[in-house]
């Protein structure tokens, strides 16, 4: 019994030594050398996109606004049931600094299509083309719509996978952003 003893602390022993090593050397799992996804409380990241007239939008160059990042696609029956609920929210909110940056996945879509979509809806609000799925890859969406609330620092406060998001839990998030930014 004396030896079983000795022999099971020895191997506890090589066990939490061989552990302790692990931990110490072995790099964190960061997916492959990619950053996690982007999510609540983590800075948004950056990324540029031509709009509907050419323009290059940066999402850096709305500091200081709130934004709600909608990326979506013209073939998603949820998109198009959330998009007249975001208009009114952009038509209400506009006005306090509030934007949308609705960025169609066309990489999986097509630009004539999703202009159509936003006409027939009536959209205003900036609509941006990922064309390369850059954009999609580095906010690591698999799921369409996915929607990002952004603060005016640049910070995520909420993100919604799927949808449609009904227009109270859109007003409830922006009015939040809105109240933050009130001294």
């Amino acid at each position: 019994m004396g030896w079983i003893r000795q022999n099971w602390t020895l191997f506890s022993i090589l066990v939490l030594a061989l552990s302790a090593g692990w931990i110490v050397f072995t790099p964190p799992n960061t997916g492959g050398g990619k950053a996690s996804a982007p999510g609540e409380g983590f800075r948004a990241p950056d990324f540029e996109l031509q709009d509907a007239s050419g323009q290059i939008v940066r999402l850096s160059d709305l500091r200081g606004r709130p934004v709600l990042l909608n990326l979506w696609a013209s073939w998603c029956s949820p998109c198009k049931a959330e998009m007249p609920a975001m208009q009114k929210v952009y038509e209400t909110y506009a006005p306090s600094g509030f934007t949308i940056l609705a960025v169609n996945t066309t990489y999986q879509d097509d630009r004539a299509n999703a202009l159509a979509f936003a006409k027939n809806l009536g959209l205003t609000f900036p609509l941006l083309f990922d064309s390369d799925g850059n954009v999609a890859r580095q906010y690591r969406v698999n799921a369409m719509p996915t929607t990002f609330f952004i603060d005016s620092k640049g910070i995520i406060r909420r993100v919604v996978f799927g949808g449609p998001m009904p227009e109270a839990l859109l007003r409830a998030e922006i009015e939040k952003m809105l109240k933050e930014e009130t001294p």
